[in-house]
């Protein structure tokens, strides 16, 4: 018999995204029945008098806030004034209101693009302040950075307990494949298979490929926030990821043959690139509340082709 999941009445924002899917998923199989996932057409959480309805009516004793603005590098260009105040005020708000009310415990899930743009590999926790993040995402990248500052001095005053998570680029099926805001990984398994589909002998991709990334599967990451919801109480951020990196190209390369695509990749170099190199050091995961990554990054890919497929097929 398993312990009992620590918290009843759970808020999980951004429940019905991508990475929430996996957590209100992963707290159903703990034997949580009371999860409250606001919808944006009813609680708008960018605005204060959402959030303050939003705890009245729920009363939760654990707040989840996944809920983010975001998107691929273009859609950061795009959008860097919506992308900075949105994600800031979200995550200001809710913890803000979470500690008015003696909320149990809040987790603010954060982002890889906060740390510098030229940080040290493997990515340490301690890093995150020596520098400025990579430019085409800073304004998301810094807006949430701003809870773990939040977080610590709310823990330091007031003694509330909330906790930072920092996830690598997750993956996955039920990822979004919209080519306007989509990652690398949906981005590149579309270009491909709309290429077979098509005839196309060439797809173009953004930037040189010589950049590199790291990669964790959504359903890794869910169960990473739940170990630290159960296990970890410090404000200390803590980075969630797999522990390897792959180049673009390599990447790339792999997805075609994945999805048995036959013609040639050329790559468009006027695009950014976006941050030199990405890989985290995870071994605080590990010692502070046992996380490790379990689904390899083969078989997660596998799986994302073949639900993509399936959808396009359905």
């Amino acid at each position: 018999m398993t312990n009992k999941f620590p918290y009843e009445r759970i808020i999980v924002t951004g429940g019905a995204g991508f990475l929430g899917s996996y957590v209100v998923e992963k707290l159903r199989a703990r034997g949580v029945e009371d999860i409250f996932v606001p919808r944006r057409n009813d609680y708008d959480l960018v605005r204060i008098e959402n959030v303050r309805r939003m705890y009245d009516d729920v009363e939760p004793d654990l707040v989840i806030h996944l809920a983010a603005i975001v998107g691929g590098i273009g859609a950061n260009r795009a959008n860097p004034g919506r992308y900075f105040y949105d994600n800031l005020m979200m995550g200001v708000q809710l913890m803000e209101e979470a500690r008015l009310r003696s909320v149990k415990k809040f987790i603010a899930t954060g982002t890889i693009c906060s740390y510098p743009k030229f940080t040290r590999v493997p990515f340490k926790e301690d890093d995150l302040w020596n520098g400025y993040p990579e430019e085409t995402n800073a304004p998301y990248g810094l807006a949430k950075k701003m809870m773990i500052v939040q977080s610590q001095a709310y823990r330091e005053q007031y003694g509330f307990n909330s906790i930072s998570l920092l996830p690598v680029n997750l993956y996955g099926p039920r990822d979004n494949f919209d080519q306007q805001v989509s990652h690398v990984i949906p981005a590149l398994i579309r270009k491909c298979l709309e290429a077979i589909e098509n005839g196309n002998e060439k797809i173009m991709c953004w930037g040189t490929g010589s950049v590199t990334r790291e990669f964790l599967h959504a359903e890794d990451c869910a169960e990473g926030i739940l170990l630290a919801a159960e296990k970890y109480d410090k404000s200390d951020p803590v980075n969630l990821g797999a522990g390897f990196e792959i180049s673009i190209k390599d990447l790339a390369q792999k997805i075609v043959e994945m999805t048995g695509f036959h013609g040639r990749i050329e790559w468009d170099a006027s695009q950014p690139d976006g941050q030199p190199r990405r890989r985290l050091d995870v071994t605080r995961a590990e010692d502070e509340f046992g996380f490790r990554a379990r689904i390899s990054f083969d078989e997660g890919l596998r799986q994302t082709i073949e639900w993509y497929k399936k959808k396009r097929r359905g």
